[in-house]
């Protein structure tokens, strides 16, 4: 059974999202002021009681949405919206209500007389629910609208992860399938673990791989791999692996580290006759983990048309899983080719 996708609101407990909020709910109080006031004496006191009005408005509405994200995953589409709307009037009550308690125990404590309201709390409480829930509906469209877009865009993207996986190069296959009839008279031992190694490698390539798998596992995939590889290539292939600092348990979207060592040998290793060193080095800095490849590059070789399918690939879903937290570099240095990852520590709650 399918599992039910996530609701369609933005992850409002990342950093990056309270971040728009406060943009937008300023640029949207320096517009209404403008709009109200023009360029006034009183502008920059107008200017910052909407500001404050806005900014709590606002925050507490992506606080509560932050706090029922799990709740709102659980609903269908009418139900969640009902309730994301909901929450933001609430929200919107309680800030009118806290400002005009402000505004009255600043004017009894100034020693001003409090003039009669005539009903005005009660418009203005309604003229702030109505401005509330126009704007709430118009703001869940969007992010149902983009929500949509984005499906399109991963399910897009999924067909290019089958694209990728289909990819496996036939001489691979080929040659790690003679590598290992030659290994079952003399090695049998080791050619036993190399046909386990085989099937527990195209197991995952061929699975559908839409969750984020964890680090330790992409890193076991590819030793698997470069063990194949090795049987064919011998002391061609080196491989430096540097993984005392890498977070095991870290979140990355499967088949990003297999694709680009196979990329590595591919247009590093192969084309050469002498030995060639790929390094792999995964660690964790603050909250961050990177992964960083390199390996050997010739200008004049005639293996690097096939790099940019795989790294276009792995760009999309590293965008999809983790948005502009994540980013992938090239760069080539000292007959060197080097891929750097960055993406956001995460890891499974428990």
């Amino acid at each position: 059974m399918a599992e039910r996708p996530s609701f369609y609101l933005p992850d409002f407990c990342r950093p990056q999202s309270v971040l728009a909020v406060i943009l937008i709910a300023a640029l949207v109080a320096l517009l209404l002021t403008l709009a109200r006031h023009g360029i006034s004496p009183s502008f920059w006191t107008e200017l910052a009681q909407v500001s404050l009005f806005l900014l709590w408005a606002a925050l507490g509405t992506a606080a509560l949405w932050c706090a029922a994200r799990g709740l709102l995953s659980r609903l269908d589409v009418l139900a969640g919206s009902a309730l994301a709307l909901a929450l933001a009037l609430a929200v919107t009550a309680i800030v009118t209500e806290g400002a005009s308690w402000l505004a009255d125990y600043t004017n009894r404590a100034l020693g001003v007389e409090k003039a009669p309201l005539d009903g005005a709390h009660l418009q203005m409480l309604l003229g702030n629910l109505a401005v509330c829930a126009i704007a709430g509906g118009i703001a869940l469209r969007y992010f149902y609208v983009t929500h949509q877009w984005q499906i399109n865009v991963e399910a897009e993207a999924q067909s290019r992860v089958r694209a990728l996986q289909a990819r496996i190069r036939p001489h691979f296959l080929i040659n790690s399938i003679n590598a290992v009839l030659s290994l079952i008279r003399e090695e049998p031992k080791r050619a036993e673990i190399a046909l386990e190694d085989m099937a527990d490698l195209f197991r995952v390539l061929m699975a559908d791989n839409r969750n984020l798998s964890t680090m330790a596992r992409e890193v076991e995939l590819t030793r698997q791999y470069l063990e194949l590889e090795q049987l064919r290539l011998g002391e061609r292939l080196t491989v430096e692996w540097h993984t005392e600092n890498m977070p095991g348990e870290a979140l990355i979207p499967p088949l990003v580290l297999q694709p680009l060592v196979e990329n590595a040998v591919y247009h590093g290793i192969e084309p050469s006759s002498d030995p060639g060193v790929i390094n792999i080095n995964v660690y964790k800095v603050r909250d961050e983990v990177h992964l960083v490849l390199r390996n050997p590059y010739r200008k004049d070789g005639n293996h690097h048309a096939g790099n940019k399918m795989a790294l276009g690939n792995i760009r999309e879903r590293l965008a999809l899983h983790f948005d502009a937290e994540a980013s992938l570099k090239t760069s080539i240095t000292d007959n060197a080719y080097q891929v750097h990852i960055v993406i956001p520590y995460r890891k499974e709650a428990r």
